[in-house]
């Protein structure tokens, strides 16, 4: 049969499959895919398709909460942005072509095997992502280490947990958060540091928002730079200069130090190195600290005291460990839990967050460069021979693996020929873009397995494996608090994509062949499989679940780990016996001393560029990005500019600036803001070049990274801003039933010298595309847009063309409704007429608008605002007027249900209540 033929009997085998994969209506439990949270899901399916999720109430993350991304999980469940089809270019002229995966599996194969027997086993890579589950994790690990001989193995949880880990395993030993998300309820102190938890674990924050409301007395620290709907919420925020944090926590210990609030008797007895780093800590008077931190003596001798009292529960996130110091500052955080004995209690511990679904999972596998299975540290040779005893492989390579930069850095030069990238886009979030995308330019051999064809990294790849995603995966995932949860399908996988374990198993036994390997690694029917061998490796290790298994975690529900043979359940809390995981039992204070961040503001860049999560979006938008009601908080990207430093530079809301350093720029529009101080500005990290001109803030960020976590810093750099006068302006709306306009449109982007493109509404919404330029740009790009717009000469439209005047404007009216606008030079009317499209009507107003030049939308129009409430699409002037009616919140939660569902907007509600309503919330 040809390859050819083959295709053609794949999709025969494909249309004639029966329609119903599982009973024609069901709900199964699941988890949801987005942050470490974990939250459970129900997922109700019909037939094939996923139709509706809501959160299961009997889930211990959430317990039936779910956020407005998580809520809204069923309605990317659509195939219009996802990969079907294997694909080979065989030559980076060509475009990739459609191939069996015989094909496909056999090309890479034979690639790899080449690569490897000319050039050794370190002249390929794997890049790897905390979105798979842990048997995905599992074989592409024992691939690279057990098959292959190279442990150039990483992920992109490098890029968000790995300093957490270091700052974990330097004092107390493991990778192992000791506290649970039920310490929120019996706290007295809470600290959050680095972390906008409201925005980017929002159901933590609500649980935070009830153990408040439950005991007043609670006292809430925040230390962040930004004055986030986090920082808001706090009694105390410590609103500190980027990068100070280990002053800051230095500081607080020398305070707790001379104010007698350190508990000596646990000091004495379950740690060591305290002497030593009380000498450090002498100097770090509240003066000098405040003088590096840039707040006030008061506040730091203020939050010392509430730390100290406890019990204390720290929080913390991306803040802390995307840093060149991120260890450090982990760390230095910790040694205030073991000063105070603030740990292995309810209500105290240092509890990282984690960004990822899965990102412990993958740690638990050692889905890492500097890991092996089991928490085992690949330098220690007595764990690489448990693991290669394991395997039942002669012995696992004693050479450190690349790291995430340095994986890209070897590419670049040549040292690594290939690389294979599953779930996860360097394109967009790995820093100093312009270097990665010249690395996976030069690559000889790229090879990306995702579930969507619409990431950045797509075009640089030779060959796309399609995977199942969400709604269609089966294993296990393990969430911010250690609790491992069954994951189960509810769609069948569509297309020809395969589960991520299944693609590496079919690669891994084909390439034992080529390589003339005789033993089989890879003889795994299924993922419980995976999961037992994977269960094996823990036993008599920190994260021990030799007793648990697939049937308990079915009949009993998601379990914490350790979760040791002959245990009726985990444990919720870790070192309450006050034995760490260190030689002779005791944790260890780390002492470091403060040092500057990797890129510091000088007179040519004297902004702080601040990057961090929206409400709404997801990482590289790739899921939430197709979803039109997840634009309607945050539309576009923005840098959002301090009131002084925008008056001192003439420049005002909306206008267009370009920032930069050496390493890149944006132009984006400025956004005023009272969350950022002077000098500082932040952008959202989710934007990239599918939905703006530009690669997004991460080309601005340094390569640097952490020396021992080797961590990058993706959240601070230095830059300069300077005003840009692109007095040629156009809007584009229309209505949008698939993604494929906007996949046409994101074509066109590099045409302008500021453009953004995005969705808006709900249900299928709008595309809305934003462009401007310093003239008329040429003429056939404004022709390809209104072809793809469909506005071409015989469609149902008005039209006006004013050349002196520059204006020009289409309407199109089908069927009674509006369903497409474009506009050059008279842009005011934007916001108007993107309501007149949600709303359909075509009216008289529009009419007489449409046909004049420079015309006002008609009187008494008001824009709505931004959407605060997606649930219900409620916007911020609707809940300005009901405040301004003498509303407070409970009035306002009756009469517009806003916050009565997810509960995402409640911070900002009781932000707009608090400034236009009833003081009291």
């Amino acid at each position: 049969m040809t390859q050819q033929q083959q295709l053609q009997a794949n999709d025969q085998a494909l249309t004639t499959a029966p329609v119903q994969f599982y009973p024609q209506r069901r709900e199964t439990r699941s988890t949801c895919c987005y942050c470490g949270v974990g939250c459970g899901v129900i997922i109700t399916t019909e037939g094939k398709q996923i139709v509706d999720v809501k959160g299961d109430p009997e889930h211990p993350a959430n317990f039936g909460r779910l956020c407005t991304k998580g809520s809204t999980l069923h309605l990317t469940a659509k195939l219009d942005a996802r990969a079907l089809h294997p694909e080979v270019r065989l030559s980076r002229d060509l475009p990739r072509e459609r191939v069996t995966w015989d094909s496909a599996l056999d090309h890479v194969v034979d690639r790899f095997a080449d690569i490897i027997q000319t050039h050794g086993p370190d002249a390929v890579a794997f890049y790897i992502s905390g979105q798979l589950l842990t048997e995905d994790y599992y074989v592409f690990n024992k691939l690279a280490k057990g098959l292959i001989g190279t442990n150039n193995v990483d992920t992109n949880s490098r890029l968000c947990m790995s300093s957490a880990v270091a700052g974990y395993k330097v004092t107390l030993g493991a990778d192992a958060p000791p506290a649970c998300y039920e310490d929120i309820d019996h706290t007295q102190c809470l600290l959050i540091a680095g972390s906008n938890t409201a925005f980017a674990h929002p159901i933590v924050f609500r649980r935070i928002e009830d153990a408040k409301a439950n005991n007043p007395d609670m006292k809430i620290i925040v230390v962040d730079p930004r004055r986030t709907d986090t920082a808001q919420f706090a009694d105390l925020h410590l609103a500190i200069l980027p990068g100070t944090d280990v002053a800051l926590f230095h500081g607080m210990l020398h305070v707790m130090l001379w104010e007698g609030l350190l508990d000596m008797a646990y000091i004495r007895n379950h740690t060591e190195g305290f002497e030593a780093l009380k000498e450090t800590v002498r100097e770090y008077t509240p003066k000098m600290v405040a003088d590096i931190c840039g707040i006030r003596e008061a506040d730091i001798i203020q939050a010392a005291k509430w730390f100290g009292a406890g019990p204390t529960l720290s929080m913390y996130c991306m803040g802390l460990n995307q840093s060149i110091h991120g260890t450090d500052k982990n760390a230095a955080l910790i040694n205030l839990h073991l000063a105070t004995g603030q740990i292995g209690k309810p209500g105290a511990g240092p509890f990282s967050l984690t960004g990822q679904p899965n990102a412990m999972g993958g740690r638990e596998v050692g889905g890492m460069a500097n890991l092996l299975s089991g928490h085992r540290d690949l330098a220690n040779a007595e764990h690489r021979a448990e693991v290669a005893r394991l395997w039942g492989v002669p012995d696992v390579p004693a050479s450190p693996g690349k790291t995430a930069v340095e994986m890209f850095d070897a590419v670049n030069s040549g040292e690594i020929k290939a690389i294979w990238i599953a779930c996860t886009n360097p394109a967009h979030s790995m820093p100093d873009l312009n270097n990665v995308l010249a690395s996976l330019q030069n690559a000889e051999l790229v090879v990306l397995q995702d579930a969507f064809n619409n990431t950045d990294s797509n075009q640089y790849a030779d060959v796309f494996l399609p995977a199942s995603t969400w709604g269609e995966k089966e294993g296990t995932v393990t969430n911010s608090e250690r609790r491992i949860t069954r994951v189960r399908p509810a769609a069948p996988k569509p297309g020809e994509a395969r589960h991520d374990w299944e693609a590496v198993v079919d690669f891994a036994q084909r390439l034992e062949q080529k390589l003339g390997k005789t033993s089989t690694l890879f003889n795994y029917p299924n993922t419980e499989t995976i999961f037992n061998e994977h269960r094996e490796s823990t036993r008599g290790r920190d994260l021990d679940i030799t007793g648990l298994s697939y049937k308990i975690l079915e009949a009993q529900g998601p379990q914490q780990w350790p979760f040791k043979d002959g245990a009726s359940s985990g444990e919720a809390r870790l070192y309450t016996d006050g034995i760490f995981q260190k030689p002779g039992g005791k944790a260890q204070f780390h002492n470091a001393v403060y040092k500057a961040t990797a890129d510091k503001t000088d007179a040519r860049h004297p902004f702080h560029l601040l990057t961090g999560r929206l409400r709404d979006q997801w990482h590289g938008m790739s899921r939430t990005g197709t979803l039109a009601q997840l634009y309607n908080h945050a539309e576009e990207p923005v840098v959002s500019m301090h009131a002084d430093d925008m008056q001192r530079r003439q420049i005002k809301n909306g206008d267009i600036v370009k920032i930069s350093n050496k390493r890149g720029s944006l132009t984006i529009k400025v956004q005023q803001s009272d969350e950022v101080k002077p000098a500082e500005l932040f952008i959202p990290m989710h934007w990239g070049r599918q939905f703006m001109h530009g690669l997004g803030v991460n080309a601005l960020m340094p390569p640097a990274f952490d020396k021992t976590s080797k961590q990058p810093e993706l959240k601070h750099t230095a830059v300069k801003i300077e005003k840009r006068t692109l007095p040629w302006q156009m809007t584009i709306m229309r209505s949008c039933h698939d993604l494929h306009l906007i996949a046409q449109i994101r074509t066109l982007l590099p045409a302008f010298e500021y453009a953004t493109v995005g969705l808006y509404g709900r249900g299928s919404g709008m595309v809305v595309l934003r462009a401007s330029h310093s003239e008329a740009p040429d003429p056939a790009v404004i022709a390809q847009l209104d072809t793809l717009l469909g506005m071409v000469e015989d469609a149902p439209m008005l039209a006006l063309d004013d050349a002196k005047r520059g204006v020009s404007k289409r309407i199109l009216v089908e069927e009674g409704q509006v369903t497409g606008v474009r506009l050059i030079g008279e842009t005011l009317a934007a916001d108007w007429l993107k309501q007149i499209m949600q709303e359909g009507q075509f009216t008289d107003a529009l009419r007489k608008w449409a046909l004049a030049p420079l015309a006002a939308p008609p009187s008494g129009q008001k824009s709505r605002g931004k959407i605060v409430c997606n649930c219900f699409d409620i916007s911020e002037n609707e809940i300005i007027d009901t405040c301004e009616m003498g509303a407070d919140l409970p009035t306002l939660q009756a009469k517009l249900k806003c916050g009565t569902n997810c509960g995402s907007c409640l911070p900002e509600l009781k932000r707009l209540v608090k400034v236009h309503g009833k003081t009291h919330v």
